[in-house]
């Protein structure tokens, strides 16, 4: 009878022993997804805010890993307070990933600050993501003692397999459908409720009743922070980025590939200025954009024609000059962001100013990576317009290398001629001549070229032809009158004062992408 009795207790408790397991290992799972969500968002934030993609991931992933061997470390006295501790470390933690974000953000918009408190907040989350595996161990421990080699590895299963869900959310769920301030707020909430409902459910009897009771206030008052900051997000958001901009902003949407500004005000001359910013770098203000997107098109549109190629280019302003040509008989416009492409087809004012170009029954519209897109094709043109954003991230780097001027090279037809945007020959005149030299590295002899573009500075281009010599600069005035160009000006344009004459520099790669270091150090003093 005795024997009766005691089975089905015994096989009650195996059933909790294993259920208790199962509750503590999925809330690793869940802490982990988190905890890498907050170092993918400290890192695209960076390059968001000021680029260099491979150096904000270094910094970010350096501090982090560091500061998670100390809060290993520092956990080690807080064993004695397992379930308690670990509440608090995760409470902690909520907030400061949830938030971190909105305050680096706000750091960048009103204190011109970003560097250091980047350093502290990854440090900080860092040191709390490092105190979580030592305590999640004791408490595994107080459920069923096991070998610690078993132990281990059942915690690294559960961490491992909850960073492959977190890296893979953060970019296609996360980014896309909640932004990073409210992706970065949502983890947090999710990183709260994973801790505290652990310790309620499964230790509560560790704890006094002061203690839960505290505990119980501290994560209702998490939660109505992180709720509030949530609905709030949108005024914020505003409100920032309007301190980065001194005209109105009229637009703004965050991509998976970067952040998207309009703005528009009168200008000194009387009408709008219209204004395009990705990342927090102007690509064009209506005001004078005729005088670049005329140096860019026309020299290399005075010859063969028939197909012409864009690189970049989503605004449609390139293709507009492209189609004042009647014997162009297809445009292809390759551009990674399509929420650029659209802008360029749906903002009436933008709309108004390219002349509806993209909806143009001549042009094609793709919106591909080009460096991957231009290996997949087999087709030549006439004319290639490289309209690519400045190189300050590593996604844009690739585009000034050496592999990808000779890519593209490769698919101009025998008469063809390519011209790239090369950047300011006065502001950042290493950044220049090395796209120079990467495009001789690429065999060809490349003719360069400035213009005075007010709201730019002095700004220059860089044309090649198909068979490698330089080509000479000219216009056809059959499509004219241009607002900005005449034959006169494009002679001048290609005489460089001695302090701005060709430097010589090394080539940029993609093994060796030396212009990402130019672009960052030379614009930054600009």
């Amino acid at each position: 009878m005795a024997a009766a009795d005691t089975t089905p207790q015994t096989t009650l408790s195996a059933r909790r022993v294993r259920l208790a397991r199962f509750g503590l290992l999925a809330t690793a799972f869940a802490v982990s997804a988190c905890g890498l969500v907050y170092e993918l968002a400290l890192i695209t934030l960076g390059a968001y805010l000021v680029g260099n993609t491979a150096k904000q991931a270094s910094i970010v992933l350096a501090i982090m890993v560091f500061a998670m061997g100390l809060g290993a470390l520092a956990a080690k006295p807080l064993r004695r307070w397992p379930a308690l501790s670990f509440a608090a470390v995760e409470l902690a933690l909520a907030l400061l990933g949830g938030f971190s974000v909105m305050l680096l953000y706000a750091a960048f918009a009103w204190t011109n600050l970003y560097s250091l408190p980047l350093v502290a907040v990854a440090a900080a989350i860092g040191l709390l993501i490092g105190a979580e595996i030592p305590l999640l161990m004791e408490l595994l421990q107080r459920i069923r003692e096991q070998a610690a080699g078993a132990a281990v590895a059942d915690l690294n299963a559960a961490d491992y397999l909850g960073g492959l869900i977190g890296g893979l959310a953060f970019p296609f769920i996360l980014l896309p459908f909640f932004g990073q301030i409210q992706g970065a707020l949502l983890v947090g909430a999710v990183n709260a409720v994973a801790g505290v409902l652990l310790v309620f459910l499964l230790f509560r009897d560790d704890l006094s009743k002061m203690a839960k009771q505290l505990l119980a206030l501290v994560a209702a008052l998490a939660a109505l922070l992180l709720v509030a900051a949530f609905v709030y997000t949108d005024k914020f958001e505003t409100d920032a980025r309007q301190a980065l901009y001194a005209a109105p902003i009229v637009y703004t949407e965050d991509t998976q590939y970067q952040q998207i500004v309009m703005t528009e005000s009168a200008s000194p001359f009387g009408d709008q200025d219209l204004r395009l910013y990705l990342n927090g770098d102007l690509q064009f203000s209506s005001v004078d954009e005729y005088r670049y997107h005329e140096a860019l098109v026309h020299p290399a549109m005075n010859g063969s024609r028939k197909n012409v190629l864009v690189l970049g280019g989503g605004d449609g302003l390139a293709v507009r000059e492209i189609l004042r040509y009647p014997d162009v008989e297809t445009v292809t416009l390759v551009d990674l962001d399509g929420a650029v492409t659209d802008l360029a087809r749906n903002f009436d004012d933008l709309v108004e100013l390219n002349e509806d170009s993209l909806d143009d029954p001549r042009v094609t519209v793709v919106n591909e990576d080009a460096f991957t897109w231009l290996r997949q094709q087999t087709g030549q043109w006439d004319a290639i317009i490289v309209d690519m954003p400045d190189p300050d991230a590593t996604e844009t780097a690739k585009l000034y290398s050496t592999e990808f001027y000779g890519l593209a090279g490769d698919h101009l037809s025998e008469h063809g001629r390519m011209v790239v945007q090369g950047g300011s020959p006065y502001f950042a005149p290493k950044t220049y001549w090395t796209i120079s030299a990467t495009l001789q590295a690429a065999d060809y002899d490349p003719t360069p070229y400035w213009v005075s573009v007010p709201s730019f500075g002095d700004w220059g281009y860089l044309i090649v032809q198909a068979d490698g010599q330089a080509p000479d600069l000219g216009l056809d005035t059959s499509v004219g009158p241009f607002q900005s160009l005449t034959p006169e000006l494009l002679e001048a344009a290609q005489v460089f004062p001695p302090d701005r004459a060709e430097m010589d520099m090394p080539p940029s790669t993609l093994m060796h992408p030396v212009i990402l270091e130019l672009v960052e150090s030379e614009w930054q003093n600009y």
